[in-house]
């Protein structure tokens, strides 16, 4: 059996301890020899390289483990990278998500101007990440599930025209099922989503049950319809607090899906869709970015930081064994998904995609690909995310056809907005960002724009590229 060579890009990043446990429970059908983190903020990536270190040594035998901050170091001899890294750090996003705020506009890392921020700096960032990886290994799979993925599949696609083993991907739509199908008794690995539109803003528009055929989302929705106050109070049961931000979100999702009961959005569809109410969710004092810093990242590298000072784990309080053991018969019998459900999306929805390329197995999955006729009636170049069979050579788009007018609308105002941020940042142009800027929905207003826009300048400084 051929054993894999992987490189986590944003070796530092507190998602990638789940992903180093999850290698770990994946021996059997993800076979590796080599496993590489990859940062270019050494001392974060640290905390997160001497757990790795402690966690495969134990853990996985034979498996060969570094971390670097060279790239040729980190892409020679590669067969799948997969990047999450975050350009400008945290300190970057404290301000994408602040700034809007003092001009009455939502502040959110992916969505309205934040984003925009955010991707101005992740397109220059990730289009130097592939040339590394490409000549160092020309053949690996790249698969990126960093924000502001939209924005990145738009500027990578022309960038790198005709790369077929280059990948967006991001684990809503899934998080969004695994909401949703218990309610009917089914889960993911039990139907064939079909699914269309821009990265954080689509629609599952069929739920094809993979033994019948049969749609089951006219059932899905006609449940909920039915037991809404039901759904509604169990979806509130589990609020863990004021700042559990997933749980509060899911109770407005419930809602827009009264609203328009025909299909099954995206939770990020509320940032447009319910504009005002989502601005409410923080204040200028308090957004998501704080959540994180003083919650997942305080957790993550405390936890890291405990097992590397020990410098072992078996036998301890932090000890695997048994977990490991469990998971690693659980996903030989149940699969990834249905172990992983309930509590590790991110980390789950990526390696499905991997198992179904290495086996050629063309599994669905929700990726970003080139319209070309996907949705006839939307723009031919959209980077749309929909259903694809994902196999060893490539990812084949499955047709949707033709949009309706509400969602035509909303997706062409926002990939006008994609669009010419691209442009914008390709063209060195401040017209054009200015156009980006106030073509978006969640800001609106070209005087606001403006302000916010010189405000972000000063923020990010040589983060940003030059404009004029």
């Amino acid at each position: 059996m051929k054993r894999y060579s992987v490189v986590i890009c944003g070796g530092g990043s507190t998602y990638t301890p789940d992903m180093i446990e999850l290698l770990c429970l994946l021996q059997d059908s993800f076979p590796l020899r080599k496993v590489k983190l990859y940062d270019i903020d050494a001392e974060r990536q640290e905390i997160v390289g001497k757990f790795g270190e402690v966690m495969f040594r134990e853990y996985y035998e034979g498996l060969e483990f570094s971390y670097t901050t060279d790239p040729a170091e980190a892409f020679e001899d590669i067969d799948f990278a997969l990047v999450q890294i975050r350009a400008g750090g945290m300190g970057l996003r404290n301000a994408d998500e602040k700034i809007p705020y003092q001009y009455g506009r939502i502040g959110q890392e992916t969505c309205g101007p934040g984003g925009l921020a955010y991707g101005i700096r992740s397109v220059p960032a990730m289009i130097q990440l592939v040339k590394d990886i490409r000549r160092y290994s020309p053949d690996a799979w790249i698969i990126n599930y960093a924000n502001p993925a939209a924005i990145v599949a738009e500027a990578t696609k022309r960038a790198f025209p005709g790369d077929t083993r280059l990948v967006n991907i991001c684990d809503m739509p899934p998080d969004v099922l695994n909401h949703y199908l218990p309610l009917i008794g089914k889960k993911r690995s039990d139907i064939w989503p079909v699914y269309f539109g821009l990265n954080h803003f689509g629609w599952f528009t069929r739920l094809l049950d993979r033994k019948t055929g049969e749609d089951v989302l006219p059932e899905l929705l006609d449940h909920i319809m039915s037991n809404y106050d039901e759904i509604h109070a169990q979806f509130k049961s589990r609020i863990r607090g004021p700042e559990d931000h997933w749980g509060i979100t899911f109770l407005d999702h419930l809602e827009m899906i009264r609203d328009f009961p025909y299909s099954l959005p995206n939770s990020y569809n509320l940032y447009y869709v319910y504009p005002d109410r989502t601005y409410a969710h923080y204040t200028p004092e308090h957004t998501r970015y704080d959540e994180v810093i003083a919650g997942r990242e305080h957790d993550v590298f405390t936890w890291c930081n405990a097992i590397s000072e020990l410098g072992h784990m078996k036998g301890t309080e932090y000890d695997l064994t048994d977990k490991i053991a469990a998971k690693r018969a659980s996903i030989r019998d149940l699969g990834v998904e249905t172990v992983y459900a309930d509590n590790d999306v991110h980390a789950a929805y990526l390696v499905e995609l991997v198992l179904s390329i290495v086996n050629n197995a063309m599994e669905p999955a929700l990726v970003m690909t080139e319209n070309k006729g996907i949705c006839p009636n939307l723009d031919p170049g959209m980077m749309l995310e929909a259903t694809c069979l994902a196999g060893a050579q490539e990812l084949m788009p499955l047709q949707v056809g033709e949009v309706p007018a509400f969602e035509k609308g909303l997706l062409e105002n926002q990939y006008a907005c994609e669009k010419l941020l691209v442009d914008a940042i390709f063209e060195h142009s401040d017209l054009k960002l200015l156009q980006a800027f106030t073509e978006n929905r969640l800001v609106r207003d070209a005087d606001v724009a403006k302000k916010i826009i010189a405000d972000f300048k000063v923020a990010n400084g040589s983060e940003w590229p030059e404009f004029a």
